[in-house]
């Protein structure tokens, strides 16, 4: 389970695992992902969206198939979400979910300031950053990448993954 931080309607950052989750709500959101999964049949990845409310768990998004939620695990779990998919869907063992680090945080690169996001890769100083551009066209707000970052220490490490994502957008800090 991860949390994800929404600004302008669009995930911006992503935490795993999520922090602070009360353990009632976790098994409370985890038993509405596995009764929709279970409803809906459903063979690889099944990413749930749910938001948290005063009022209760809400249902946001289904999507059937790797999620950004949980892009996280391309290099925060031995085994990540692509794989994973790929290996339920062609009836092969699944792999080992387990995290690779204590946290690992996913900060969307969205179209800023840098239209040539190939020239940002050696201005990111952090060599635990791990960067994947999509190819895309870069406009703004636009998601065109993002960057993984998994450390021990949360707070450092969401810092850490979201000034690697901003280098990424809009160029070298000053």
């Amino acid at each position: 389970m991860v949390e994800s931080l929404q600004r302008d309607g669009v995930c911006s950052e992503v935490t795993a695992p999520a922090p602070d989750l009360d353990p009632q709500r976790a098994a409370e959101a985890e038993e509405i992902a596995r009764t929709v999964a279970e409803a809906l049949d459903v063979t690889g990845a099944l990413a749930v969206e749910l938001f948290e409310t005063a009022d209760g768990i809400l249902i946001n998004e289904l999507a059937m198939r790797p999620h950004n939620s949980g892009h996280w695990s391309m290099d925060g779990a031995v085994t990540g979400q692509f794989e994973q998919h790929l290996r339920a869907v062609l009836d092969l063992p699944l792999g080992d979910t387990t995290p690779t680090a204590p946290w690992t945080v996913m900060a969307n690169v969205l179209g800023g300031a840098r239209t040539d996001l190939e020239s940002a890769l050696g201005d990111v100083t952090d060599a635990a950053a791990k960067i994947h551009l999509y190819g895309k066209d870069v406009r703004p707000g636009r998601k065109v990448g993002h960057v993984n970052l998994s450390g021990t220490d949360r707070a450092e490490t969401y810092e850490r993954a979201v000034a690697a994502a901003a280098v990424v957008r809009d160029g070298a800090p000053a």
